[in-house]
């Protein structure tokens, strides 16, 4: 459920009790996710100056400065994609990471319909008005195990005017941002564009991204209105993502292989009428389509060499670590000749094309009722969507500089590793009832209950491994208890159940003896359980004015146990791995916030310790793993042992002054350390944790136009935020030509520097 008072502890220093829904003279369209934005004063939120706070529009920026518990992890390697960590639950651009948060845009589901994934890179932050951050509940549907996170685009009423940034830094970083809009009578426009790229500070990492967002809307006080929205994007990223801790500490911009790309091209459409019934009532909508195409390059190692009983073919070590012949290849003449025994690696090409989309109807009511307003939503949401996924596996060979370059020949289906075409169907309905009741003066208690029910239909179309149909349904509820005990005081206490179906992606993945690679989705079709999560909340929130400053504090106490987790586990065969439910987990903390404004200050300090941990005992594949069993392969997890990737203790500190000429800020950042991703039994040491600083300034050069200068990573830390293991096997490393081992680091950006022309009218 969610939280109380959050609103006023995100920014703009009300008291809980002053953020009450007010009558506007001219309502326009307010898009929301399910439950109807009943609860939107009480819960975690970054607005449009939060996002621009360094000049530049900086959603992702915003979120680690003022949410405690977010943590970004450059899995990809990119800085546009990361994965969102949040109470120990992912949202991901990676169709490996199990997906824990919904994710709402105006309304309609963002989550991709394949893998459930997330890609930021596909809206313009100089689009966004806000972002809220709820936590469980039932109303939000499918993923919102961890929460939900709710953006919201701008309008022209919302916020008229025009504002533009030109930025440039180190790396080759260049970025553009512009929005404008207005209102006259009942009618409103705005646009927003954004253009960025950048070399990369790593060895062949260019990336560049262009967004457009555009609405239009009519609203009136009587009647209600209507708003449409489109959403254009085109995204060309590297991310070469993880490389060997040795090679990093050799040479901190060094990749292991390449290229590693995507490309992106986005559109989506919704519309979102808004009737009004009555003083007290109102049916909103949210209508969307959305098409999606990515194509992907990536080039790995693979255990692939001349076969033994016929030199002028190449197999490949199979699940049995014998060699098996690679179907497709002709002969090794295939490529160029090589001066020395050469190194065979794999292009993995992924062509994705997903076409989806959905509709959302609810009915608000607000009247008074007992000791207070009672906030009443009922509605439906419908989401659909097909997606065609085809991969191609070419054999290459890895040069001195570690790129893999093809052969000129793709792999047959059959053998180990080989070529996959699949479509995916998916359906999801859910009936919701969202109800905040007055009990008593100061006392409410917000209910929800939803049922969900999803269906995927998976088609092989170079086969029938793959074919089948999987069906979900559950009945989720969810109550809280929320007591004012004073003006600058209030408690809560809640318990809600939320789940989450397997995906197309993890379905089309899920045999140990039929791996993938994680670009690769293919062979195989068992059964995956839906994962359940059980969530007991409790807090309090306090405002007040202490000696002229406005004090806003939080304390959040959670548990949620997820009931058959799905997780990927690493296989014999280099590059593959399978996805399979581990039993449960249990994710539980604490997160504490302070924030204090005075005469321009603006200071706040968050804290989030997050328990991550196993309670079921579970045999899991991970070879690379150097305390795995040597024969098998594998590790033993045991009851309490730390889940992998998540930060145990997460703080941030930010301070800013702002003045009418200047002004002045910056943030220390710290996360803990991490297990590896491959290492649930805890047996190696963790990835280290990290403490880095971050620098602003802001210099107004005349009236609405300023000079912003940022410095990430002041003191050009040496750190890294996950990592996993991997093989170097036969790879060149001549910057570490020792380097043997398998511990492989996501690095963090070294020292940038960003220098912003912004102005505002």
């Amino acid at each position: 459920m969610a939280r109380v008072g959050l609103a006023s502890l995100a920014l703009s220093g009300a008291s809980p009790l002053a953020a009450q829904p007010a009558a506007q003279t001219n309502p326009q369209i307010v898009v929301t996710a399910p439950g109807g934005g009943i609860d939107r004063d009480d819960a975690l939120e970054i607005d449009r100056d939060a996002v621009s706070r360094a000049g530049r529009p900086d959603a992702l920026g915003a979120l680690v400065r003022n949410v405690a518990g977010i943590t970004l992890q450059d899995a990809q390697g990119n800085p546009w994609q990361p994965t969102l960590a949040y109470r120990g639950y992912l949202a991901s651009p990676l169709q490996g990471e199990a997906q824990g948060l919904a994710v709402y845009l105006d309304g309609g589901r963002f989550n991709q319909p394949f893998g459930d994934t997330v890609g930021f890179d596909l809206i313009p932050d100089a689009a966004i008005r806000r972002i809220t951050l709820l936590d469980s509940s039932p109303v939000y549907g499918f993923n919102a195990l961890g929460g939900a996170l709710v953006i919201e685009t701008a309008t022209g009423r919302s916020d008229p005017g025009f504002t533009m940034s030109l930025s440039g830094g180190n790396y080759g970083r260049r970025e553009a941002a512009v929005s404008a809009g207005g209102a006259q009578d009942r009618f409103s426009w705005f646009i927003a564009g954004q253009a960025r790229r950048e070399n990369g500070w790593r060895d062949h990492s260019p990336s560049q991204l262009a967004n457009l967002f555009a609405d239009v809307g009519f609203d009136d006080d009587s009647t209600g209105g209507l708003h449409a929205k489109l959403l254009v994007a085109d995204t060309d990223l590297t991310g070469n993502g993880a490389a060997p801790v040795d090679l990093l500490a050799a040479r901190r911009s060094a990749v292991f292989t390449w290229p590693d790309r995507a490309r992106s091209r986005y559109t989506r459409l919704s519309l979102h009428p808004r009737l009004l019934l009555g003083p007290d009532s109102r049916i909103e909508a949210t209508l969307y389509g959305q098409d999606l195409r990515l194509t992907g390059l990536n080039g790995d190692t693979a255990d692939i060499a001349p076969c033994p009983d016929d030199e002028a073919r190449l197999c490949a070590l199979d699940l049995e670590d014998e060699d098996a012949l690679l179907v497709g290849m002709d002969s090794l003449r295939a490529g160029p000749p090589a001066s020395e025994a050469p190194i065979y690696g794999v292009l993995n090409r992924a062509m994705l094309h997903s076409r989806s989309g959905g509709v959302l109807v609810q009915l608000i009511d607000e009247r008074p009722l007992l000791a207070g307003t009672n906030h009443l939503a009922l509605g439906m949401s419908h989401d659909a969507g097909r997606t065609d996924f085809a991969t191609s596996v070419e054999v290459g060979r890895v040069g001195e500089d570690r790129q893999v370059t093809g052969l000129g020949q793709s792999l047959a289906p059959g053998g180990p590793i080989g070529p996959i075409s699949v479509q995916a169907r998916n359906s999801a309905w859910g009936l919701f009832l969202s109800d905040t009741v007055p009990l008593l003066p100061g006392l409410q208690a917000e209910i929800g209950l939803r049922w969900n029910q999803g269906t995927i239909t998976l088609e092989d179309r170079l086969g029938d491994d793959l074919d089948g149909t999987h069906r979900y349904s559950r009945v989720n509820p969810g109550i809280e208890f929320d007591w004012a005990v004073t003006r600058g005081l209030s408690l809560r206490a809640g318990y809600s159940e939320t789940n989450r179906m397997p995906t197309p992606a993890e379905l089309s993945c899920a045999d140990e003896e039929a791996p993938c690679s994680l670009a690769n989705f293919f062979v195989a079709d068992p059964h995956l359980k839906q994962v359940v999560a059980r969530s007991l909340e409790a807090g309090a929130v306090a405002s007040g004015r202490v000696a002229g400053w406005q004090l806003d504090g939080l304390l959040s106490l959670y548990r949620t146990v997820n009931q058959d987790d799905i997780q990927h586990v690493a296989s014999r065969v280099r590059g593959r791995s399978w996805f399979t439910n581990i039993g449960r987990t249990r994710r539980q903390g604490l997160e504490a916030t302070l924030k204090l404004a005075r005469n321009g200050w603006r200071i706040a300090a968050s804290y989030a310790f997050t328990d991550a941990t196993s309670l079921s005992a579970l045999t899991l594949s991970s070879p690379d793993n150097p305390f795995a069993d040597p024969e098998t392969g594998t590790i033993r997890v045991e009851r309490g042992n730390r889940l992998p990737g998540i930060p145990r203790h997460s703080a941030t500190l930010s301070m800013d002054y702002d003045a009418k000429r200047f002004g002045l800020g910056g943030d220390l950042v710290a996360r803990s350390g991490q297990v590896l991703l491959g290492d649930a039994a805890n047996l190696d040491r963790p990835v280290p944790g990290y403490l880095i600083a971050n620098l602003r300034a802001r210099l107004a050069l005349g009236r609405g136009v300023s000079l912003t200068g940022e410095v990430q990573n002041l003191f050009d830390r040496r750190y890294a935020t996950f990592g996993t293991y991997g093989e170097i096997g036969e790879v060149p490393l001549p910057e570490a030509p020792d380097a043997d081992g398998t511990r492989f680091y996501g690095p963090g950006s070294p020292r940038r520097w960003t220098v912003t022309v912004s102005a505002k009218f």
